[in-house]
């Protein structure tokens, strides 16, 4: 999927979005979260799906 965004605003709306949800995926897992620019990467392209909801992407560990 190519990912695409209209504006650097746009760009850190998105970050901001995945900053959130990954602080929430820290809680769960219970951990800092070292592959973090993965799992930021990971979620803005569902996000893009439309795909991005509760569940987080890499949930399984």
């Amino acid at each position: 999927m190519h990912v695409t965004f209209d504006s650097a605003a746009d760009l850190a709306e998105a970050l901001r979005r995945a900053e959130a949800a990954h602080g929430r995926h820290e809680a769960e897992i219970g951990h800092p979260d070292p592959d973090w620019p993965d799992w930021y990467a990971q979620y803005m392209v569902h996000e893009q799906a439309g795909d991005a909801g509760p569940a987080s992407p890499g949930a399984s560990g």
